[in-house]
């Protein structure tokens, strides 16, 4: 778990959003695609109530971590799902 706090996403990363990712890595995942999307974004919902914006690259590691226990199929789904979001969206 620590060793994703490894990943240069992270560096210089402020107190409240590494409080905030740890929290997110302790809560149960969703294992299906259908159930990501909305998980997804109550805790996306979350971080802006809270205030806090994340960078592409941390984004990324993000749904890394949300993918790592779906099967092969549903993590290509939803990468291809991010790939998208991030098409609109600056760095």
């Amino acid at each position: 778990m620590d060793s994703i706090f490894n990943n240069p996403a992270f560096s210089g990363m402020s107190p409240e959003k590494l409080q905030f990712l740890m929290s997110f890595i302790q809560k149960d995942k969703p294992t299906s695609m259908k159930d990501i999307m909305p998980f997804l974004m109550a805790n996306m919902r979350q971080a802006k109530d809270q205030k806090l914006d994340f960078t592409k690259p941390e984004i990324q590691v993000i749904c890394e971590l949300l993918c790592k226990d779906l099967p092969g199929e549903e993590q290509e789904r939803v990468k291809k799902v991010m790939s998208l979001l991030s098409l609109n969206k600056p760095t």
